[in-house]
Order: C-alpha cells, then structure tokens, then sequence
C-alpha cells in the first residue's frame, strides 16, 4: 500500500527510506509526517486518531501527491513529503505508523507497471516472414504431389487395384489425391523450421555469457562487469548506424570538482594566473592550504589562494556567497560521535566530496555529506573548506559553523528544484531576527529575475559565464533576497492555502514560488567541473571509422555541450563548417536548416561535385544526396529550437540536414525530446539505433531506441534498469559493436543460411522421390532418421559454428572498423541470402537422390538380384546427405 507517514521511532517524526524499486536510486530519502501526527506514538493515541484525508485520485507520478487532512477542525496540506510508496524499503527508522491512503493497483508503483515494449531484431522480424513463405512453399509442393497422385492413380493405379488397392473410404481417384496431399503436408513439414527457434535462442544465450564474462569490459574500480540483459538484440548490436549519447554521466565521469567562481564581478579559480605567478617565481604551485579549519574536508583540492584570503579578510559577499552554498542545499549529515554509533542525519546518499568514491568508514569525529546530485555535494564541500562548515538539519533548523561560531538557522521555507523551474531557494530567518532568501539555479532562468540595480553585476558575471562555459565547466548563478517581515507573514499564510487547495495546487504554488523569486541580487556564480571519462575520444574515433552517426543530447547549456565536443573529438577545428541553430520561432528554425543545406551544397559544388541546390531540393533522395556531401559539417541545437524543428511540417527538413553532418549535439534538451529525436530517426532512416545514457533522464531514450545501453555510474541504477545492455564505462561500448555485436551477426547469419539449406537438402528428396513411388506419400528415410536429423546428426556442428565462429580475430574488428559495415547494410543474410540457400538446398537434393537413383537402378548383383532394395536406398541417401551438409558447414 502506498500510506500516508503518521509518526515514526525518530525525532519530529523523521523516517527514511530507499527507493530503488521506484526510481533505481541506491541512496537513502528522507520522508517526514506532519508536526499535528508526529506525535501519536503509542496505541492508545493512534486509537483515538479520527482524521479524514481528503486526495487526488490514483495516478502514476511518482514524485507528487496532493490532499489534505482534516483534523480536530483543522486542515493541514500533504505533499509527496508526507508519503511512503509501495517499494520502499525502510533505512535507519525502528517503526512507524502509517494511514493506508492507496492499495493494490491503486498504488502509484503499480499505476507506474504499464505494458513493457517488446524489442525485436530485424532479423527476428525477416524470420517470421521467411517462415511464412516457406509455409506457402509447403502448400505449393503437397498440392502439386496431390494433383500427382490423382492424376497417377487414375491413369495408372486404377489399373492395378487387385493387388494395390485403394484404402477403404476412397472410392475415386480425386478423393485419393486429397488425402496424400494432407499426408505430404506431415512428410514435407521438416521445411518448416521448427527447430530453428530453439537453437537461435540457445546461440543468443551463448553471446550474452560472452558478454557478460569479457574481461576487457570489466570495470575494477566499481567492480563492475558488462551485463547482457536481454538475449534477443544481440545480432542487432552488429547493425547499429546511430548512437544517442547523453554527456553528463556518460561521456563525463559526473564526479563534481568545484573548479572556479565569480563572486562580485571577481573571478576565482583561474590556473593560469596561478601557475604564470608561480612560473616567474620559479615555484611550484601547491594546493590552497586548508589547515586553519579542523572539518575541512582533505580530499578538496583548490589552486587559487586569493579566494581563501578574501574569506580570511572577511569580504561581506564571498561571506554571502559561501553562505548561500552552505544553506541552499538537500544535502543531509553523517557525523560519527565519539563514543561508537553516529549518524546524526542519514539521508540522500551520494558522496559531496568525492562522487565516484565508497562511503567511507567514519572516524570519531569526522563529517560526511550525502547528496542528491554529485554537483550539490561538491558546491557544500567547497563552503565546507572555505569556513562555512553545513553541519547539522532538522526540519525547521539548519546549523552552520562560520569560520568556527555555530550559527543556527531557522528554516521557514524550501522552493524545490525541478526539470521546469531549474533553480533551488531556501527562505530562512538568521539569529538576528532578519529574513532573507537564497536561490541558486540555472543562468538562463535566474538572470532575468534580478534586480535591475544589479545590470553591470550582470554583464560581467556574464562574461565570466560564458568562459566558464566554454572551458566545458557547469554552471550555476547564485542570488539572494532580503524579505520584509509582514510580506513574508502574508506570502506564507498564501502558501498554505495554496498547499492546502483542493485542485491546481501545483500551479498555485508555482505562481507563488514565482513571485517571491524576483527582484533578487546576484552574488555570483559556481563552475563545476565533470571530467571526460577515460578513452572517450579514442572510442567516438574509432566508432565513426565504422561509418556510425554520434548524437549527443544533453540537458547542459551549449557551450559546455560544444566544448565537450571538442574535448572528445566529435567537433574538430578541421571541420567545414559548425552550423548553431538557435531560433526562437518555427520561421527562424526554418530559415537556419534551409541556410545550412544550402551552404552544403555550395560547399559541394565547389568541390566539384556538381550539385544543383534547387535541383536536388526538389528530389525525394535529398537525405541520400546531402549525405554524399564531401566536407565534414556539424549542427549543434538547443531545446527550444529543437521544439520547433521536430513539429510534423518540419521534421523531415530537420532529420535531412542533421543526417547530412557527422556530429550532431542538442542542448538543453529534456527527456521527452531525446526520445523524440530517437523515434524521429527510427521512423524516416529505417536505421538501427542504440541509445546510452545513465541516469532517469535518459531512460525514455533508452526505452525508444532499438537497444537501449545503461551506463552505472553515479546517478543511481534506474537506466540500467530500463536497459537491454549494461556497463561501467562508455569506452567499453566500442567493444560490445565492434567485437560481440559484429561477431553476433555474423554468427547469426552463418547460422540461418546453413540452417535453411540444410533442411531444404533433407526435404526436397522426399518431392523428388514422389515422382517414383506413384505419389504415394511413401517417405524416402528411415523414420528414425527423420526424428534425429535436425537434433542429432546435424545439430552440434551448424550450434557450434552459431556460438563460437569468428572470421578475424577480435584484436582486427577493432584495427579495421569498416569491417563493421555489412552488417549496417544488412548483407550477410536478407531475402536474396535466403533465396540462394534454397536454390543451393534445392541443388543439393537434386544431386543426393538423383546420382544414388542412377547408381542403383539397373545394377544387379553377381546372381543377377537387384542390388538395392528400398532400405539400402535410403541409408544411402541419408548417409551422403549428412556427410554433404556436414562438409559445408566446415
């Protein structure tokens, strides 16, 4: 059941939780009932609990829920905060009580199971079809056998009836062709592939052990191997011509190093200026020296010393602006006291400090911080070093050591962070009676709602933004508001109606949220910087070598987006040319695609290619044309203007110049529109495509593409989940196409061809045999060696050659990727690959029942018998057969 939290073992009514089952992520949550239930901690008082909840109807979104309690004449507002789904697991909370407010499929876990997508290779889909053909073949011979029969016993068998009569029940020759067709159907139906089906998902199996077990995609670290989670898309991963690849996380290591920051139109941080100071001096630069604070934290690392001396100096805005960091936060606590057990908060599990370390065993003493986000726990760790030490919440409270005096805090009110608002605020009240507001967010969203007092601020923080951005950092603007005492008293009393309204609560507290966020004044901004992972532009190299498209979509502002770009290599400074569409509205989209063709295909014309614009504009081949374009172009796109381009009428225009670049990155996209861009290329190329990603963001993409790839790094576990294949590293994904994918196709292909042959080789004789036996539906074989055909005498080596074939070692898939490429044409086995292996199954039968026929028809013995009899004949055949198809197959 899904219920709602009344009290618990813990203090004001704490209780924290796992979600794994609900969102994938590891780390603990906290949950917390209203201040009015907390305190029914015994029976007695949970007797008398008589409170009426008064909620929105069962729906699936996980992280919302509205209603209210009715209560002692009172009625108090629920939040998601208040409720512990189904799939929770109780962390660190003895008991607590709960009012059951969902149950069975009403639940939001279950709301959340719909109907999973089934993914089906190519291949898959070509089998049924093929399958299907062969039935109709199947038909076409017992009906030609039937007619045979009816023609033979009319002409001939009639004339024999003494001693071959008919069966009983036949009475004409007509009837007596009916049946043998029915009987040739049973006899022929070896054609139909019955077997085939087992043992493709038997060598599909084999190739996911060889997955899973690769060493060389073993992550030692994280102790992380590759996991094949699905055994149906393995031949696919030898197909795929499109990638989608998240950056954050994916391409980068999402371990948060907080590099550098403006505070004041003054920026920090800046390495050159530290290590040319130090170069004239002839030293070598050191780490700032942390020493002065007892909880900073040893494992952060920053090179500008000024920045410390400003704090030192006690600069009143890089004291706010390490304030901000240390109070604007969902960050939770874990200090170890000395007598043994700590744990003063214990929620929200991610390391601030070091993202991709283990959580660390605690000495006496120690701080730890846990953290939604990697990016959070990095920005606190760097107030926590520079003196403003975050330590201790509870829900009404926020304790921080500034530069060693313990300063409590009241918490009046938390503005959550979300995918529509892009920025986090907290209100709070200072021991000095003064109310103020902070807010940190994304610099598209907070710049527009600052004071305009603050416009010169602006302009140079801005600057310092764009440089930041352009080194690939991420960043963030801080500011911060000072509220009057009777403004605040009205927005709150505001707020709680709006929390408590029965319907639109949502946009009520967004309109407030909204209006209390304005006005404010910029203190600065954070860059944080997310290092490229290991091996990233080797492997993007090579995967472009094998003739596959990258497309990178990420949620980051364009500059970080293109500095990775260059940093892994997909953008180059060799490139032709990098068109930016930036366009607010469906006429400027539209303008900068055509502009961008259009310069294409002048690039083209003087290359000598010879391409008419207008021409080729006209033409319904404009993909394939833009495509064979000579020079290397780029297209980077943000979200909004990606908005516009992927509306029907624009679409294909979108999909034709994107296809025609060899790197294409949208920014600031959201999950909705990753999947869009997936389907959009599923839909129009007919290409196979492969989305990577690893965190919640992604798992729409990942869900939409043909196989969908999840990466555990440190944004929990919930896209590997929704993933077909997983693994530690995105260098490891070059080896999964390269080597298993490539082989898997090959194997697959191999296989198939073989299999179709070799069964049409054993079943034609019985269609040439009809024509001697007068159509009597008389089997050439044993009838044991009918059952043991496929699943013996012919089964281990055509299993062998499906599971362990490889045509080049696996050190030369990755030398040569054009070695990829048949598999993206689909050459290997299409129809016209089935079509030769009938015809060469066909010419095989032709030959085993035919030169055995010649050899035994007129040859006696030395007494002058006949030298066969039927038996001798078919042990014959049967043994050349086995020997013949045995021989191809090696």
């Amino acid at each position: 059941a899904d219920l709602l939290l009344l009290c618990s073992s813990e203090p004001h009514g704490l209780c924290y939780i796992e979600t794994a089952e609900l969102d994938g992520e590891t780390n603990m949550k906290v949950r917390q009932a209203i201040p009015v239930t907390s305190e029914l901690g015994d029976t007695s008082k949970l007797a008398r609990f008589d409170g009426e909840v008064i909620c929105e109807p069962p729906n699936n979104k996980l992280d919302k829920f509205g209603g209210t309690l009715y209560w002692k004449e009172n009625k108090y507002p629920l939040s998601n905060q208040n409720m512990l789904l189904r799939g929770c697991v109780l962390r660190n909370t003895e008991w607590c009580f709960g009012l059951v407010i969902f149950a069975g499929p009403d639940t939001k876990l279950m709301q959340n199971s719909g109907r999973t997508k089934f993914k089906r290779t190519s291949i898959d889909r070509l089998m049924n079809t093929l399958v299907l053909w062969i039935f109709g073949f199947l038909v076409c011979m017992g009906v030609i056998l039937a007619i045979g029969n009816a023609i033979w016993e009319h002409e001939v068998g009639v004339c024999f009836q003494i001693y071959l009569p008919w069966d009983e029940g036949v009475h004409s020759a007509f009837f007596s062709g009916f049946l043998s067709f029915w009987s040739y159907i049973i006899i022929l139906n070896t054609v139909v592939p019955i077997s085939l089906y087992v043992s493709v998902e038997v060598i599909r199996l084999g190739h996911s052990y060889f997955i899973n077990w690769d060493k060389k995609m073993y992550c030692a670290k994280r102790r992380t191997p590759a996991e094949a989670r699905t055994t149906t898309l393995n031949e696919e991963l030898g197909q795929v011509e499109y990638i989608f690849s998240d950056k954050t996380g994916t391409l980068t290591q999402n371990i948060m190093v907080f590099s550098k920051c403006s505070v004041n139109g003054h920026s920090y941080g800046d390495m050159q200026d530290v290590l040319g100071h130090k170069a004239e001096l002839g030293e070598r630069p050191e780490p700032v020296d942390f020493s002065f604070n007892p909880l900073a934290d040893p494992r952060f690392q920053f090179w500008d010393p000024s920045l410390l001396e400003a704090v030192k100096l006690g600069d009143p805005h890089v004291h706010e602006f390490f304030r901000l960091l240390s109070l604007c936060h969902t960050v939770m606590s874990e200090e170890k006291s000395e007598g043994g057990r700590g744990g003063q908060d214990l929620a929200l599990c991610v390391s601030g400090c070091d993202a991709g370390s283990d959580r660390p065993v605690l000495s006496p003493g120690e701080l730890y911080y846990k953290a939604q986000s990697p990016d959070e726990g990095a920005l606190v760790t760097a107030a926590r070093n520079f003196g403003f030490v975050f330590r201790s919440r509870t829900p009404k409270t926020i304790t921080v050591h500034e530069l060693g005096r313990a300063i409590t805090y009241q918490l009046l009110a938390i503005l959550d962070f979300n995918n529509i608002r892009k920025r986090m605020s907290v209100i709070v009240r200072s021991p000095e009676g003064k109310i103020r507001l902070y807010c940190k967010g994304a610099d598209t969203i907070l710049l527009e709602r600052l004071h305009p007092v603050n416009q010169d601020l602006t302009n140079v923080t801005t600057d310092h933004l764009n440089e930041y951005a352009g080194e690939g950092l991420r960043t963030l603007v801080l500011a911060y508001k000072d509220l009057e005492e009777g403004y605040y008293e009205d927005w709150s009393e505001r707020l709680h109606r709006a929390g408590s309204a029965p319907e639109a609560r949502e946009d009520r507290l967004a309109r407030l949220y909204d209006e209390v966020e304005h006005d404010m004044m910029l203190l600065g901004a954070t860059a944080i910087e997310d290092k490229l992972q290991q091996g990233v532009p080797e492997t993007i190299a090579i995967l472009t070598l094998a003739n596959i498209k990258i497309w990178v979509l990420t949620g980051d502002k364009q500059e970080t987006a293109v500095n990775i770009g260059y940093s892994c290599k997909m953008l180059t400074d060799d490139m032709t040319e990098v068109f930016v569409v930036t366009g607010h509205t469906v006429l400027e989209v539209r303008e900068e695609l055509r502009k961008a063709r259009e310069k294409m295909m002048d690039g083209s014309r003087s290359m000598g290619n010879g391409f008419s614009y207008q021409e080729k504009l006209s033409s319904s081949k404009l993909t394939s044309v833009l495509e064979a374009i000579a020079g290397e172009y780029a297209l980077v796109i943000n979200g909004h203007s990606l908005a516009h381009a992927l509306e029907a009428d624009m679409e294909v225009e979108f999909l034709e110049t994107a296809c025609a670049c060899k790197a294409v990155i949208c920014c600031r996209v959201t999950p909705l529109q990753k999947a869009q861009v997936v389907e959009l290329v599923k839909k129009y190329k007919k290409a196979v495509t492969l989305a990577i990603g690893d965190g919640a963001n992604d798992v729409s993409m990942i869900k939409t593409a043909h196989i969908g790839v999840g990466i555990s790094g440190q944004e929990g576990i919930q896209a590997v989940l929704a993933s077909d294949y997983s693994f530690s590293q995105f260098k490891f994904l070059q080896r999964l196409l390269l080597v298993h994918g490539r082989w898997s196709y090959l194997r697959m292909c191999k296989f198939l061809c073989y299999f179709f042959y070799k069964n049409f080789a054993f079943t034609m004789v019985h269609f040439w045999f009809g024509f001697f036996c007068g159509f009597s539906a008389q089997t050439v074989y044993d009838q044991y060696f009918i059952t043991l055909y496929n699943i013996v005498y012919t089964s281990l080596p055509v299993l062998a050659m499906g599971v362990f074939d490889q045509d080049v070692p696996e050190q030369r898939s990755m030398e040569y990727p054009k070695l990829y490429e048949p598999g993206q044409l689909n050459l290997l086995f299409n129809k016209r690959e089935f079509f030769i292996c009938i015809a060469q199954g066909i010419y095989t039968s032709v030959l085993m029942f035919f030169i055995p026929y010649g050899v035994f028809a007129d040859a006696t013995r030395d007494d002058g018998a006949q030298l066969a009899d039927y038996q001798s004949f078919a042990v014959t055949v049967a043994t050349s057969l086995v020997i013949v198809v045995s021989v191809q197959v090696g």
